[in-house]
């Protein structure tokens, strides 16, 4: 029992005390792979067996950490939500003169999403190979598995993009656009849930653009009420939560950028605290606070009954933090949400892109060995 929360308790359902957003760096072979397969000097079967191969390692390095649920390190994506997206019916990506968002590094080739007909869900959809790759290769372990949010269709097609251009269907239809895309949504979680997915995350960067001081004035110059898109999306998660079986955890993560350990966006969770702590359902909240540009705890006032796994270990570097510094903040979290509701995790994914950020894959492995150790002296398991 931890004398600083002598009532603290493991948890043994998503979200956990020693958690992960769910990338993880891609090994030389696989990148190698890769570049080969987009040169044709591969084919894409024999990129899948190296995927396959890689993926079968990845799952063995997190179960030998203590990790409560595994993923596929997001091993067969190029971007951590573009290749979902682009899947769905009436989607399309494009090439674009210059990137929707600006990091502090350089970026790939500028693409973004296009609607071109009605959004829906497709009867095939890749991913859903992927989870059913990624369950039977964990063999019974728990899994967890992330999709972008719905907001992010929205967002990158409706508010990044100023004056867009929608198909008539939703022209000046707000409503229902956002409809559809629930609907799409309400019928990948059920796709998700039939193959056994049981821990879905979805990933977001709006709220932490919404949280950016600078991004809701430039948005509201375009004629955006920023408050009103952020109810909106909270409807949607809403009414997907609410669509889903009550033993799926449907989680969230909130990230201000992750590409080459650079970020887009700061500002702390106030502007959004009350309509997004206060009125979403998600059974849990991935929150960065690796850094000052994410700001104090006082916003979590909101939170009702969501778990809230705190990022305070980055995955931007591969230097190790403080131990007593990452507890002494997990003690001040406490002043707003109760222990039981608290988790630690990564502030994000350690490659949101194929690219990756800048650390090695052993101080990789060592930022994870570092939290399970700190959940387990804080609460006394994983």
């Amino acid at each position: 029992m931890s004398q600083l929360f002598p009532h603290a308790r493991p948890r043994t359902r998503a979200p956990y005390r020693f958690d992960i957003v769910g990338s993880f760096l891609r090994p030389q072979t696989l990148k190698q792979a890769r570049r080969q397969c987009a040169c044709g000097e591969c084919s894409a079967d024999e990129l899948h067996s190296v995927e396959n191969a890689e993926i079968r390692k990845l799952i063995d390095n997190q179960k030998q950490v203590g990790l409560p649920a595994v993923t596929d390190g997001e091993f067969r994506r190029t971007w951590w939500h573009l290749d979902f997206l682009f899947e769905l019916i009436g989607v399309e990506l494009e090439d674009t003169e210059t990137y929707s968002t600006q990091f502090k590094a350089h970026m790939h080739r500028p693409v973004t999403l296009k609607i071109i007909d009605k959004i829906e869900w497709p009867s095939v959809h890749p991913f859903l190979e992927h989870y059913r790759a990624l369950h039977a290769e964990a063999d019974g372990y728990p899994v967890k598995f992330t999709i972008p949010s719905p907001s992010m269709l929205h967002l990158i097609t409706c508010v990044r993009t100023p004056n867009p251009q929608l198909i008539e269907r939703y022209t000046g239809q707000n409503d229902v656009l956002l409809a559809d895309i629930t609907a799409a949504y309400i019928q990948a979680v059920k796709a998700f849930y039939d193959l056994g997915c049981r821990n879905l995350q979805l990933d977001d960067t709006s709220w932490g653009e919404f949280c950016s001081e600078e991004k809701r004035a430039l948005y509201a110059s375009q004629g955006i009420d920023v408050d009103q898109t952020a109810r909106d999306y909270v409807k949607m998660l809403n009414d997907i939560r609410a669509a889903a079986p009550a033993d799926m955890a449907i989680t969230m993560h909130i990230c201000r950028g992750n590409f080459r350990s650079t970020w887009f966006s700061s500002g702390g969770y106030e502007p959004v605290a009350e309509i997004l702590f206060g009125g979403c359902h998600v059974d849990g909240f991935y929150l960065e606070y690796d850094s000052d540009r994410a700001g104090d705890f006082k916003p979590l006032r909101f939170i009702k009954d969501q778990q809230v796994v705190l990022g305070l270990v980055t995955s931007k570097s591969g230097e190790l933090e403080d131990k007593n510094e990452i507890i002494a903040r997990i003690q001040e979290a406490t002043q707003y949400v109760d222990i039981n509701q608290l988790c630690l995790s990564p502030q994000c994914g350690f490659a949101s892109t194929e690219e990756g950020n800048v650390l090695s894959e052993e101080e990789q492995w060592q930022k994870l060995a570092f939290i399970r150790d700190i959940a387990e002296e804080v609460w006394g398991g994983a």
